[in-house]
């Protein structure tokens, strides 16, 4: 196993705040992880009323305080709710923030992606549109592209969730998406061949850049507000999943494996105005480095990144990351 942390390799300003660590995949072991849990970190609450093994045991719903959390890839924030805001509220006032800043947040605060979900709602958040079916090409990738539908009826089947209480989002308009991302970035998946670069599915590039949007982008949009939605739903309830997103190979100048919005970079920009946030951990523990999320917050000492990964697959290209003994 080898361990990766950011120290002062090619950088003079403070060290930055995260670290890696690869390992190979072991034999036969999943390489992906389909989910992008919410959760606020605090002591999990125990069930004492299952014999050992869990034989007999009777599922539980979604939102009751003895539900497991599922171990997932998860952007976890790093306190509780009343600890967010004694450090935001301790902490002195900011400095007037430049132009472009002032433009983010302006475009955060009037973003209607932060609904308000009814108590009777589960924090689980999905679209029917999350699954995307696009002529068939999407078997051309090993990415499984319709997984997010298969889990909510395989929960909902189990008695673990009623559809009824799930969460659907609004999808991610221009002006959300440039939060984060560039001008030129959104003006470039007008193209389709640029488009199938990003999802590794060079036959899209043929197709008429509406059907691209129709077909592919849009599912991810919707997918983006829903990871927003849920940084909400978490600080609400304590915990929250978006069945989709966590499209770590984004950043806001650049798409790829898979990934066209960096979702991730953005619901953590909209906690931090929206939600008082004043630092968060990201834990990724897909197989693969969450090169997209690490461009963006390389220099942001307010993140924290833990990634495990495997070394030897994509990106290859590795994020400022220097070997310790």
């Amino acid at each position: 196993m080898q361990n990766t942390c950011t120290r002062n390799q090619g950088w003079t300003g403070p060290p930055r705040k995260w670290c890696s660590t690869s390992a190979p995949n072991p034999p036969g072991t999943a390489t992906a992880v389909p989910l992008f849990l919410f959760r606020v970190t605090r002591a999990p609450e125990l069930r004492q009323d299952s014999p050992a093994g869990g034989a007999g045991r009777t599922p539980r719903p979604f939102g009751s305080s003895s539900t497991p959390h599922l171990a997932t890839r998860a952007l976890s924030y790093s306190a509780s709710p009343s600890c967010w805001r004694r450090m935001a509220s301790s902490s002195s006032s900011p400095a007037p923030a430049p132009a472009g800043e002032s433009l983010r947040q302006k475009r955060i605060l009037s973003s209607k992606l932060y609904l308000d979900v009814p108590s009777s709602k589960a924090p689980v958040v999905y679209s029917p549109a999350y699954d995307i079916s696009f002529l068939g090409f999407e078997k051309l990738h090993p990415f499984e592209s319709a997984k997010w539908g298969r889990i909510c009826r395989y929960l909902t089947r189990e008695g673990h969730l009623e559809k009824k209480k799930l969460v659907e989002p609004l999808e991610a308009c221009k002006e959300d998406l440039l939060v984060v991302h560039t001008e030129k970035y959104l003006n470039s998946l007008k193209s389709s061949y640029r488009v199938a670069s990003i999802v590794e599915v060079p036959p899209v590039s043929l197709v008429p850049n509406w059907i691209v949007h129709k077909k592919l982008l849009y599912p991810f949009r919707k997918q983006v507000g829903g990871s927003i939605l849920s940084a909400k739903l978490a600080l609400e309830r304590g915990w929250s999943i978006n069945v989709g997103g966590g499209f770590h190979h984004c950043s806001a100048e650049e798409g790829g494996g898979f990934c066209a919005y960096a979702d991730i970079s953005l619901c953590i920009q909209f906690a931090f105005v929206r939600l008082n946030i004043s630092s968060v951990l990201i834990i990724d523990l897909d197989a693969h480095q969450g090169n997209g999320h690490e461009k963006d917050f390389a220099n942001d000492g307010r993140v924290y990144i833990l990634d495990m990964y495997n070394a030897g697959i994509y990106p290859f290209v590795r994020v400022f990351t220097l070997s310790t003994p």
